[in-house]
């Protein structure tokens, strides 16, 4: 999800009858998971992306 940010993506799971979304950043040695939700329309809300893009920031200036 390059709206997002670099190496942001995006898990889809279903699970019985709903279905769940993982947006992640791949760093050189972690994985952080940013948010997990169900999954309730096509797009994803601006509300999701913004909260994402401030824990990446927030990593970011742990990880230095």
């Amino acid at each position: 999800m390059p709206l997002i940010g670099k190496n942001c993506n995006e898990l889809r799971i279903t699970d019985q009858n709903k279905i769940w979304r993982i947006v992640y950043c791949i760093d050189t040695d972690a994985i952080i998971i940013l948010h997990v939700f169900q999954k309730q329309t096509q797009k994803t809300p601006k509300e999701i992306i913004e909260t994402c893009k401030k824990r990446i920031k927030l990593y970011e200036t742990l990880d230095k």
